[in-house]
């Protein structure tokens, strides 16, 4: 994520006659091929992400609130992160002086924000959980909202000190002129960052989660249901199996969406750990460990954290999968639709009206009105598949 090579001009020279090092075909072509199709997938999933909830009623919940800051982080990773990876591994950083501190600044931005977004869902699930009469007025959405907003502006202060500590220097080979993107002063000064980086965005979040989802698992999966359950639930015996059939649903879904949140803090620790150890033990060895392949095998395991998201949405939560089926029908069916009936028809049809009457009406008449049926079927239908969905109350 950091000291990308170009050929450039009008900067900083340092003078190095030997020739200018190359990267190996074989990792070239390999970094190339897997950053594509990581950052490919999880460009796509996380788009997918906050389209579903925004255009979705009653996808817009607290946590899907808090998961579509995560989507939005995300993908900052992936494009001011990932994508100009590849030209680093050919040595070519085309970006110069405005490009080294913008996308610097937009990573680190993106790392922050999504460490801070599974902070906020986490402790959202705690209260939502743990403490659901005080969760009514708490974990509202519009205080999701404020709470995201303040998340974004916090890291965007935060970073705007990598705007100070990168510049690009120039490297004279007897071959070329290399210019990377780099660090303004000595590496070792920077130790008091990332060590304050590793404890913010690291340390503390997976401290504040492991805590609060052991106190979650505590609740759901621990204790039985409240004794007085059924007390709640009414006199009749009918409507007493019908809410204890309402609750045990609620609590199976509350199961459900914890688990999933609870799976991408687990994701998001393990595919962190590589780079934020290497970090870590650079910072005290002299020269650093950076063997090229297991730096692109940290690379790779931050892209995918930020990649694999989506995929676990679709596979554990019943409503984000409906979400993200209808939204893909939707879209191939509007593909379908405009291919079938952009075509103007100019010719006419006499059309047999026996009880109506005789009436001249053209073809392209005919199209729309099976065009506007068709359409009312598929509001209808998805306005079905939105009350069944809604009965799932995955994301509460």
């Amino acid at each position: 994520m950091e000291n990308n090579t170009t050929i450039f001009e009008d900067v900083p020279q340092v003078v190095n006659l030997t020739e200018m090092p190359l990267k190996p075909l074989e990792e070239q072509i390999i970094t190339i091929f897997l950053t594509l199709f990581i950052c490919g997938v999880g460009i796509a999933g996380n788009i997918m992400v906050v389209l579903v909830v925004l255009r979705t009623k009653h996808m817009v919940t607290p946590t899907n609130c808090y998961l579509v800051s995560l989507a939005v982080a995300d993908l900052i990773v992936l494009l001011a992160a990932g994508l100009p990876n590849i030209s680093d591994v050919v040595a070519f950083w085309i970006y110069g002086y405005t490009g080294c501190v913008c996308i610097t600044f937009l990573q680190y931005l993106g790392i922050n924000v999504s460490s801070c977004s599974i902070t906020a869902f986490t402790i959202e699930r705690y209260i939502a959980i743990c403490h659901s009469i005080k969760a009514q007025l708490i974990c509202t959405v519009s205080r999701a909202k404020r709470i995201i907003t303040g998340v974004w502006i916090f890291t965007s202060l935060y970073c705007i000190m990598w705007f100070f500590l990168v510049d690009t220097d120039e490297t004279v080979y007897a071959n070329g002129v290399v210019v990377t993107c780099g660090y303004r002063v000595s590496r070792s000064l920077y130790m008091p960052i990332y060590f304050l980086d590793f404890t913010l965005f690291y340390v503390i979040p997976l401290t504040v989660a492991t805590l609060l989802y052991g106190l979650i698992a505590q609740i759901l999966f621990m204790s039985p249901l409240p004794s007085n359950l059924n007390d709640q639930c009414g006199g009749g015996s009918v409507h007493r199996g019908h809410s204890n059939s309402i609750n045990k649903g609620a609590v199976s879904a509350r199961k459900q969406i914890t688990k999933m949140l609870a799976v991408v803090v687990v994701l998001f620790a393990l595919l962190w750990m590589p780079y934020r150890t290497l970090v870590l033990v650079n910072s005290f060895i002299n020269p650093p460990y950076q063997n090229a392949w297991f730096v692109l095998f940290c690379r790779m395991c931050i892209y995918a954290n930020s990649a694999i998201n989506p995929i676990i949405y679709n596979l554990m939560s019943q409503k984000f999968r409906v979400a993200f089926k209808k939204l893909c029908k939707c879209s191939w069916r509007q593909k379908q639709e405009e291919a079938k009936y952009d075509v103007p028809m100019f010719y006419s049809l006499m059309k047999n009206l026996s009880h109506e009457g005789n009436e001249q009406v053209t073809e392209q008449e005919e199209v729309n009105t099976q065009t506007t049926g068709r359409c009312n079927v598929t509001d209808d239908d998805d306005d079905d598949d939105d009350d069944d969905a809604s009965t799932f109350n995955i994301s509460q």
